[in-house]
Parts: C-alpha cells; sequence; structure tokens
C-alpha cells in the first residue's frame, strides 16, 4: 500500500485534516508512487499561524546568519542530488538528465539566495538638507506562499523560498498534487537544517489548499507558476485580498529561422527547446517560423532528426525524451493535434501511436511536426504543453516579428541567424520577456529575472534576480536630525 504523504507545519510533519487522498503515479510505468492529502484551509491556516508566530525571530535573526542556512541547504542538495533527481523521473516522466539539470538550476537559485547580505544593502545621503540624513532601509515584509507547477516540482519551489527567507521572510510551499514527492524530499533536507520552527512550512492539496493561500490574511504574498487561466486567477484573486503577486502564465514560444542560419546547430537547438521535457514547459518552441526558403530546409531537417529521438523510460540514460504528466494530458495533446489537421495543417511526423518496450502502460506521445501552419490555427495561438512543433513560412523577418507580436502570450521568442543587424531588430522589436539569439531555450541564470509579458505574466515584479529582492522586502525611508 502507497503511504499518505505529510505535511510539513512548524517543524514537524502532520497529517493533513482530510479523509481524501489523491495517487502520485509514475506516468511512465503507472505505479502508485505514494498518496497525497487533499489539504483544507485549516491545514493552511496552520501553516500560516506557524509562519506568523516564527517571522519575529527570523527577521531579527542576523542576516550573514540567515545567508550561512542557505549554504548548509546548497551543501545538502549536493549530497542529495542523483535521490532527488531520479525522484523527479520517476513522479514528472522527464529523462535522467532533465531532471539534473532541473536540480542544478534549483542550486543555482539557492547560490543566488547566498548573495542577499549584498543585495538588500541600503542607500543614503548625508545633508539631504542642513543637518538631516535620508536613508532607505529594506526590511522583509512577513509570510510568504509559492503554488507551484508540475512540471519543474524542484526549480520552481527554488526560485522563491530561498531568497524569500534569506531576507528575513517565512515561508508556504504548495506543490504540485501531481509531483509532491521531490519536493518532500527537498523538505526533508529543509529540516536537517534545524531553522527555527515554522520558518518553512509545506501543505499539500488542490484547489481548496491554494484558495485558502489566495485569501488568508496573513499571507503577505503569492509567488505562482502555471497556465494562463490559472495565473489570471491567482493574480486577482490574490490582489483582491491585499496581496502582492507574482503569477507567471503561459507560454506560444516562437523560433524565426533566418536563411543566413547555420541551419545544423539551429535544428539541434530547436530540438531540444520544443521535445525537452517532453514539451512541458513554459519555454518549450512552439513554432517554428522557417524566413524564405529557409523553411523547406528547416523543415527538413527537423523531421529527420525529431525521427530519430528515443523515447523511453527516463532513467534509461539513452533515453531522449521522456512520458507526458498524465492521460488526461495526453489526451488533450492529441485532441489538439487532430484539430490543426481539421483546420488545415499537415501532419509531418505523427507521435500519437507510440509505444515504448516494456512500458506499454506509459503515457508517452513522440515528437510531433505540424508543417503548412497558419497564424489563424489553434495550434498557432494555443499552448500546447507536450512535444508537438509546428512549422510555418514567412516571407522575411519583418512578416515573423508581426506573427510573434500578434501572440497573445509573451513568454520567450528566439531568433537563428548569422547576421547582427537581424538579432538586434527581432531583440529590439519582439514582444516578449525572454529572447533567444541562437539560444533555443532562453532561461535567465538565477541572478537575473525571469521575463514574461502579455499573458504570460501577471504582476510588476518577476521571479529571481534583483526583482526577487524588491518583491520579497519592503523599502522604509528614514528621514533624521539630530539636535
Amino acid at each position: 500500500m502507497a503511504r499518505k504523504l505529510k505535511n510539513y507545519i512548524g517543524g514537524e510533519w502532520v497529517d493533513a485534516q482530510t479523509e481524501t487522498y489523491l495517487p502520485v503515479e509514475n506516468p511512465a510505468t503507472c505505479d502508485v508512487l505514494a498518496e497525497v492529502p487533499e489539504s483544507s484551509a485549516a491545514d493552511v491556516d496552520k501553516a500560516v499561524q506557524a509562519a506568523s508566530e516564527a517571522f519575529e525571530e527570523w527577521r531579527s535573526t542576523p542576516i550573514l546568519t540567515r545567508a550561512q542556512y542557505m549554504f548548509r541547504f546548497k551543501s545538502l542538495l549536493e549530497e542529495n542530488f542523483d535521490d532527488i533527481a531520479r525522484m523527479i523521473v520517476e513522479e514528472n516522466g522527464k529523462t535522467i538528465d532533465e531532471a539534473r539539470g532541473e536540480l542544478r538550476r534549483g542550486i543555482e537559485s539557492v547560490d543566488f539566495a547566498t548573495s542577499v547580505p549584498v543585495l538588500m544593502r541600503n542607500d543614503g545621503v548625508e545633508d539631504i538638507a542642513s543637518g538631516i540624513d535620508e536613508t532607505t532601509l529594506r526590511q522583509p515584509v512577513g509570510v510568504f506562499a509559492a503554488i507551484t507547477p508540475f512540471n519543474f516540482p524542484v526549480m520552481v519551489p527554488l526560485w522563491f523560498l530561498p531568497t524569500a527567507i534569506a531576507c528575513g521572510n517565512t515561508y508556504i510551499v504548495k506543490p504540485s498534487p501531481q509531483t509532491p514527492v521531490s519536493m518532500e524530499m527537498v523538505m526533508e533536507l529543509i529540516d536537517e537544517l534545524d531553522l527555527p520552527e515554522g520558518v518553512v512550512n509545506m501543505v499539500h492539496g488542490g484547489v481548496d489548499a491554494a484558495q485558502a493561500i489566495l485569501k488568508h490574511p496573513g499571507i503577505q504574498g503569492i509567488s505562482f507558476v502555471g497556465s494562463t487561466p490559472v495565473a489570471k486567477i491567482i493574480y486577482e484573486t490574490g490582489t483582491a485580498h491585499g496581496k502582492r503577486v507574482q503569477a507567471q502564465g503561459g507560454a506560444k514560444n516562437y523560433i524565426a529561422v533566418m536563411p543566413d542560419a547555420n541551419m545544423e546547430a539551429s535544428a539541434r537547438n530547436i530540438m531540444g527547446a520544443a521535445y525537452g521535457c517532453a514539451g512541458q514547459r513554459c519555454l518549450a518552441a512552439a513554432v517554428a517560423l522557417g524566413v524564405g526558403d529557409a523553411y523547406e530546409r528547416m523543415r527538413d531537417i527537423l523531421a529527420e532528426q525529431a525521427a530519430r529521438l528515443k523515447v523511453g523510460y527516463g532513467l534509461d540514460e539513452s533515453t531522449q525524451m521522456g512520458t507526458v504528466i498524465s492521460a488526461a494530458a495526453k489526451a488533450r495533446i492529441n485532441s489538439m493535434i487532430e484539430r490543426a489537421i481539421e483546420q488545415g495543417a499537415e501532419l509531418l511526423l505523427d507521435g500519437r501511436n507510440i509505444q515504448v518496450q516494456g512500458y506499454e502502460n506509459g503515457i508517452f506521445i513522440g515528437p510531433t511536426i505540424l508543417t503548412n501552419v497558419t497564424p489563424e490555427m489553434e495550434i498557432a495561438q494555443e499552448e500546447v504543453f507536450g512535444p508537438v512543433l509546428a512549422l510555418m513560412q514567412v516571407q522575411d523577418l519583418d512578416e515573423a516579428i508581426g506573427v510573434i507580436n500578434s501572440s497573445r502570450y509573451g513568454n520567450a521568442a528566439s531568433i537563428f541567424t548569422s547576421n547582427g543587424g537581424h538579432a538586434r531588430t527581432f531583440k529590439y522589436r519582439v514582444r516578449a520577456g525572454n529572447i533567444g539569439i541562437n539560444i533555443g531555450v532562453a532561461a535567465p541564470s538565477a541572478s537575473f529575472p525571469f521575463g514574461g509579458q502579455k499573458q504570460s505574466f501577471f504582476g510588476d515584479l518577476h521571479g529571481q534576480g534583483h526583482d526577487s529582492i524588491e518583491f520579497f522586502t519592503d523599502r522604509k525611508v528614514v528621514i533624521e536630525r539630530w539636535l
């Protein structure tokens, strides 16, 4: 019988106040890994109370001491790297290399948090008026929370949690109920840090727990990553209840390939961008725009390379693409492929009926390519969140930029070119928060904010980088005269 997961509240592992548990399945084998509770508003309230009680002691803890916890946390993550990466594969379905990359990115965020003592420095001016000095102070705010997605179950929580607590706040994480086990492993390491009880808490659950977080008066701010419809609800509900909110939404990321691009290198990058993590990431390449005569060359080489990708169980080191997250996700992706064909797209490579030997029950979709896609088609406008690449031909760079900018999303866009003028025009004119120049996945490092524009982001301050310092602190101005 699968074990029942517990919440982590006030430094203790506690049972949720619910009778409802959901299975956590390995999408490659359909084995049940654990059962996750549908925590209630009472569970969230308990976590908020613990975090609130811990805040005053934690905020008065010297900032260098808070940073030292981050050094220890990083060491524990490194020591347990292989075990955590393996669990990411088992509950998410991605490949082991992708899981290692995810965890490495998460550790970079912990690294960034060690620099908080420098980033929280304040400024001031002597004699702003006669005998008067004016300075700013940056102070922690209180209790923050994160509602995080299934596709990066460790990396995304680590975008927020380390910086938030290093700044002096206390924290609550609600991981996705589809992938909660790897975050439980991380929380076990946090428990080893011997932080004051209540500084970090974890509450499992779904919609009810998320709604309780959004509405609880004791929570000052919320970080979210997920789909655009949910991000919009998170932002509207959270701000209506007086909270600061950063809500990263969905995406429809375009890649423009110019005739002067190195086509072999471009194709390799596009392959990784389109099919990495089975397309289940907000920086996935969704539409490749072949500019002029680049289209046919791009189409042919992508079809050849995609057909050779090895799909299988992520724990096999030779696997190049794993599963999608669930049977429901597979059905939704297949429906979008079918509608694209009905709307006039042509199926160049069909991954819908792929079978993986030894894992016949696994939730696999192979690499899929649709050609003759036009801007008005659903497949060119809506997020698929699966291993489906749409190819579109445009006449010139102006048309490519026009197509990209017509999208309601603005998470990322990339161009492949050997012409500096094309690159400058692209980054100057394209309305997207993350721009790649000869880079397929324009993923910012931890010291830079994770951009997002239009309906890919709701809020003012993005995750990561200096934006995170602004988000997790308040600035106080002190004007003083001594007589």
